[in-house]
């Protein structure tokens, strides 16, 4: 099984406490503390309604034995598989009242990560046969990013910074704040001494502002919202002068129109539906004895 790396784990440990704390309250499950004698057990199975991609497995078993140690989870698909209608995921044996205050918790977690790999996973096979990879955006769920950006992974995405810490991201309104300056931005983003060693990017919107930003060098240049007679030109712009430089568009991307724009020669698309527009994926959990 696909596990988190240690900070996701700590970011869904962080998630689990919450969700546990808002579902339980302070007085537990009432309705099987008062229904269900504490000697009941029993095994359930996650199980998917609809097609998809398989996410989120190390969270749902981290509710589990968040609730309760003595659970046993055990996962029968991995992360990242597809699945399709009455598939088995993964299966949740013991005490009968610990399974069902983890059910709703663990429910949300897998039907919320499958759903943004599920959806990224449509994203890829549409560029499937071209050069272009798909990135996620800093569009995600306040204190879910680096889930849905695993998320993101699991469905066959690549990844983008994770934050205004880790990438150099020049952006509209940096070059606001210079003018409009993208040799004067380049340069003292690349002489700062906290970005030393991080790659370069900037955003333009027109193939003049491109040519200065491929004569600096910079090492991605995000293409914001070009249609594609534009992005085909900005690419054999790239090709004559600067082929080493990465080119990535952004903007007006979806299902419909994604296919056309990696067929452009673009390196790089970043969709920022992949999380913030991604549907649940339908997965429900039944009891099997």
């Amino acid at each position: 099984m696909s596990t988190f790396s240690p900070d996701e784990a700590s970011a869904c440990r962080r998630l689990i406490d919450l969700a546990i704390a808002e579902d339980l309250g302070p007085t537990g499950d009432r309705t099987s503390l008062a229904t269900l004698p504490v000697t009941a057990l029993g095994t359930t199975a996650f199980v998917a309604r609809s097609p998809g991609i398989l996410a989120g497995l190390p969270a749902a078993a981290m509710v589990a034995h968040a609730i309760d140690t003595a659970l046993s989870f055990t996962v029968i698909v991995g992360d990242g598989s597809r699945v399709a209608p009455r598939t088995m995921l993964a299966t949740i044996s013991g005490s009968l009242r610990s399974i069902l205050a983890a059910e709703r918790t663990a429910l949300n977690f897998l039907q919320r990560l499958s759903g943004v790999a599920s959806l990224t996973g449509k994203f890829v096979e549409a560029i499937a046969g071209t050069r272009a990879k798909i990135l996620d955006t800093r569009k995600t769920t306040p204190g879910w990013r680096l889930l849905e950006k695993y998320a993101v992974r699991m469905g066959g995405g690549t990844n983008h910074r994770l934050g205004l810490y880790d990438g150099i991201l020049i952006k509209d309104n940096h070059l606001a704040g210079l003018g409009g300056d993208i040799r004067k931005a380049i340069e003292t983003a690349r002489a700062f001494p906290g970005n030393q060693g991080l790659p370069i990017e900037v955003e333009v919107d027109n193939l003049q502002q491109l040519e200065i930003a491929l004569a600096m060098q910079a090492d991605i240049v995000l293409l914001d919202n070009m249609n594609n007679v534009q992005l085909r030109s900005a690419v054999a712009l790239r090709n004559a002068v600067a082929p080493g430089v990465l080119l990535e568009a952004s903007g007006g991307v979806n299902l419909a129109t994604v296919g056309e724009i990696a067929a452009t020669g673009v390196d790089r698309i970043s969709v920022g539906a992949l999380t913030h527009s991604a549907p649940a994926l339908d997965i429900a959990l039944d009891y099997l004895s």
